[in-house]
């Protein structure tokens, strides 16, 4: 099994981080993907990846949450890495539009961006989205040019939006909010198309149940894969089949 969206370099696991990837080996999640975030957190996900260079693998980009004024040097310093170092992917990028809209012209500067040094290094992009879907997909489908694919992580949308989503060629990351008894996700995960579904944490943020409101971490990752499983009316090990071998063909790993 693969999480395919952990910040396990993340302050909140200085203390413990090997006991956190040994817990994920033995429930059977053997990668461990990382995106990046900002400037500060380049170096300890690297740092993370050096350690654990059999399970982890980085991503670069700049969260839409990190977007400021000082946009296009930000930018220029986050591209730089991609000639340092091999990255899977583009990411974390997108559009947050929930805690604060200062900046959403920058946002969609920076997203624009960074979906054109995907096109340039033949990547996939790791898209966050937060009161922002529709902002997104319209961004995205003017720039989707055939060339473009990903994933929408976190996603917990409607069966409309996985459609639009899965319609521009794009993935869908489920992690703990599939597991939320009041999240709606029960109604959408049965009719998702399963070729277009990967696994998530997003940890340390949002753990699934019964861990709601404690710190995540990756091997919550087969708790996500259950949850798809009872609603889909699948054996668990096919779910993991599924989900380990389209993030494998993304993220070409």
């Amino acid at each position: 099994m693969i999480d395919t969206h952990a910040h396990i370099y993340a302050s909140e696991f200085d203390l413990d981080r090997d006991q956190v990837v040994q817990r994920a080996l033995q429930q059977g999640i053997d990668r461990i993907l990382l995106p990046n975030i900002d400037l500060d957190s380049i170096e300890p996900m690297l740092s993370t990846e050096t350690k654990y260079p059999d399970i982890c693998r980085s991503m670069m980009g700049l969260h839409p949450c990190y977007v400021d004024q000082n946009i296009k040097q930000t930018l220029q310093e986050i591209e730089s890495w991609f000639d340092k170092h091999n990255f899977i992917a583009v990411g974390e990028i997108g559009i947050d539009l929930y805690w604060d809209k200062t900046y959403r012209a920058e946002q969609e500067y920076a997203f624009i961006t960074q979906l054109n040094w995907a096109k340039e290094k033949d990547l996939p992009v790791v898209i966050h989205t937060r009161d922002s879907i529709e902002e997104t997909l319209a961004l995205l489908s003017k720039e989707q040019d055939g060339s473009l694919r990903g994933v929408f992580h976190c996603f917990g949308g409607s069966i409309n939006e996985a459609k639009a989503i899965n319609d521009l060629g794009f993935h869908l990351g489920l992690g703990g909010v599939s597991t939320f008894k009041n999240g709606g996700m029960d109604k959408v995960i049965p009719h998702l198309d399963m070729q277009y579904v990967i696994l998530e944490t997003d940890c340390p943020y949002l753990a699934p149940v019964p861990h709601r409101g404690k710190r995540n971490e990756p091997a919550y990752t087969h708790l996500v894969a259950q949850r798809v499983a009872d609603l889909r009316e699948l054996d668990l090990q096919e779910v993991d089949n599924i989900t380990t071998r389209n993030a494998i063909k993304l993220f070409n790993l």
